[in-house]
């Protein structure tokens, strides 16, 4: 199974940016098997969200509220995949979680989570 790990998070005032690497470990067949990357977040009183996933073939898919501000990078030598968010605003504050699913055997797995807080 894939371990991963999220750092980066923070406080920032409204506008501000941060950038939200989250990397893989474990067994070299179940990281070759990871067929989507993807960071998601929760915030109390909400259902915790996809913001961004990048398939194994880049296919990218953002968050309609986080479009033009948020990018989704990957670097396969590094086993990390990036979030990099500008234009932060008060609404994305939560916590923020990194997903993989594996393929084909249908496995997810999370990391523990970074606090992400923006103040206004």
């Amino acid at each position: 199974q894939v371990q991963l790990v999220e750092s980066g998070g923070g406080l920032v005032p409204a506008g501000g940016s941060l950038r939200l690497p989250c990397t893989a470990s474990g067994s070299m067949s179940a990281i070759s098997a990871i067929n989507v990357w993807g960071w998601y977040r929760s915030a109390p009183g909400k259902q915790r969200e996809l913001v961004a996933s990048i398939t194994r073939t880049s296919v990218i898919r953002y968050l309609a509220s986080v479009k033009g501000r948020f990018t989704i990078s990957r670097d396969n030598a590094k086993k990390t995949v990036y979030l990099q968010m500008n234009t932060l605003r008060p609404e994305d504050t939560g916590v923020y979680y990194c997903n993989v699913e594996e393929w084909p055997i249908p496995r997810n797995s999370w990391g523990l989570g970074t606090q992400v807080t923006v103040s206004s």
